[in-house]
Formats: C-alpha cells, structure tokens, sequence
C-alpha cells in the first residue's frame, strides 16, 4: 500500500512489484526531483496499469510478469484506456508513468522490458503558448505597483509585484521563482535557477527586476537572511503559487485581460516578446531552461499568428 498520497491507493501486484513501485516513488522525489504532485500523479497513473493487468491475468503480476510482457499488452492498455474517452493528453501523461517506471527498473538492473520503448505517444494537438501584448504586460506591472501601494498590508502587494516583474523579466517558471532563497542573486545580478530535471542555467537580473526584489525586501516585516525562502507569505513561510495565482486572478478582473492570464502566461510574454525583438532562438532556449530547441520554436509560431493577425487588420483590402 503507498502512502502520503490524497488517498490510500492499493496496487493489484506482487509484493516484489510492490517494493519497486516504494522504491522508484523516492527515486522520483528524491534524485529526480519531481515534485510531489507529479510523483502523486504518476503513481496514480501507475496503478491503473496494474489494475488492467491484474484484470486480464487475474493473478497478481510478479517482476518476472513484467520482464515477459509484449509490445501487445501496452498497446491493450492504451486501448482499453482510449476506450474510456480519457483525452490524449491524459492518455500521454499515464503512458509517461508507464515508461518512466520501466526505465528505473531498467537503469536498476531489476527489469529489461523493451517493448515499452516502441509504443508511441498519442499523438497531441498542436497548442500555441498564450502570452499578454507588450502594452497589456506593462499595465498589468503598473497597476500591480499601484494596488500594492494602497493595499493594508503593502510588503506584500510589493512582494506579488517582485514576483510578477521576475516571472516576466526572467522568463521562470512560478515553481522557480518561488523556490529562490536570499542570496541566491549574485553581486553580478545572475541567478542560478535549478529547472525542470534539476538542470541548472544562469539568467541575467533586469535593474528592474533588483529594484523591485529590493523595494519588497525593505518593506518585509520579516527577517530574511542568507538561505532563507525569497519569497514569504502572510506567516513567514516559503510562499505558495496559489497566492500569486490569486493575486494574478484579481488584477486580470480589474484590467480586463484575457482569462488565459495566468503566471506561466508572463513566461510566455518573456519569450514571445524577445523574439519580436529579434532574440536569437537559440539565447531563448537557454534562457528558458528548455531541453529541446523544437519546444522554444513553438514561439516562432506565435509570432506567425500574430503577424497574421496584424496584417489582416492593416490591409486595405481586408477592410
């Protein structure tokens, strides 16, 4: 049985199974570092593959089951979970479960299964990053600075205010962000951001991005020293995405900006915004901490459709 989940989950496998599933669950928080709502999703995800196989076997699957399984028995699983109407990204999501635990038990020796690896992902449609116009990004700052001065307890509007300018002048991920301790801003305004697959990149600090980080340090009631979390809450506690997110919901009402207004929207403006610049593509990818170069040209399509956009609206004939 896997505890510390939302629920107390019971796996149809063999004790053998079972240790291992204990086993790559640490593996995933601990040398992966994948966060705990990913690690409760993929073993969530893992567990339906057990019950399909438990149904179809009815006995308890052993490692010894696994090592023998075919190319057939994940392609029935895909299918009977498609037959269910479950999206396809869901679908992608739980077939990345299913190959991530049988690459731990491949990179531990305990497994070698390699008809996982030719079963191919559900094909995704295409989706394009939503990001806020230049003007729209600015106004969403000013008013941000505005409501923080009037607000009853102002260090934190500051604060909401330091986050946003940081997710946009920087491009991070909120989970980034919010996981910066004091004195990880070098005396040469560069941060050290620890992304996705615990890969390190370093990002250049807007005098901006300083001043606000400062103005927000000064106002904090709080006594923020070398290693502490940057970014607090109301009770001195490292701050959660939620409240930023809350925050971003109630400025987005005021200004009237789109509902796809969301902090990953202001990582999105960061990137869209440099290649509407000129920004070689290749300076975005590091920027972003992206892996694949094929991910960062994603926004070479929102550029397109913007330019079509524009375009369609100026040309005389359109009008």
């Amino acid at each position: 049985m896997i505890k510390k989940m939302k629920k107390e989950m019971t796996y149809r496998a063999a004790p053998d199974v079972m240790e291992q599933i204990c086993a790559w669950r640490d593996w995933l928080a601990k040398e992966c570092r994948f966060s705990a709502h990913t690690v409760d999703a993929y073993t969530r995800d893992l567990s339906l593959f057990f019950e399909f196989l438990n149904n179809t076997r009815r006995t308890l699957p052993t490692l010894s089951d696994l090592e023998k399984l075919e190319i057939r028995a994940f392609r029935a699983y895909l299918s009977a979970r498609a037959d269910k109407h479950i999206e396809k990204t869901s679908l992608a999501r739980e077939l990345s479960a299913l190959k991530n635990f049988f690459k731990y038990l491949a990179l531990k020796n305990i497994v070698k299964n390699s008809a996982i690896s030719i079963v191919a992902s559900p094909r995704l449609p295409k989706t394009l990053p939503r990001a806020l116009d230049i003007d729209q990004t600015l106004n969403l700052l000013d008013a941000a600075q505005e409501s923080a001065h009037l607000a009853k307890k102002e260090w934190q509007g500051l604060r909401d205010v330091a986050v946003f300018t940081i997710l946009y002048g920087c491009g991070l991920r909120i989970s980034e962000a919010l996981s910066l301790n004091c004195g990880d801003i070098d005396h040469n305004n560069f941060l050290k951001i620890k992304g996705k697959g615990n890969k390190e990149r370093i990002v250049p600090l807007l005098p901006v991005v300083v001043e606000k980080i400062n103005a927000y340090l000064r106002a904090c009631p709080y006594d923020i020293k070398n290693g502490d979390p940057l970014f607090l809450g109301a009770r001195g506690d490292r701050l959660s995405p939620r409240i930023i997110q809350r925050s971003l919901e109630k400025m987005r009402s005021c200004l009237g900006l789109p509902d796809t207004l969301t902090p990953h929207a202001l990582r999105h403006s960061f990137a869209t915004h440099l290649l509407a610049e000129g920004t070689n593509l290749r300076a975005i990818q590091e920027l972003l901490g992206h892996a694949s170069l094929s991910t960062t040209q994603r926004y070479t399509d929102v550029q397109i459709e913007t330019l079509q956009k524009e375009y369609h609206q100026a040309h005389p004939l359109e009008k």
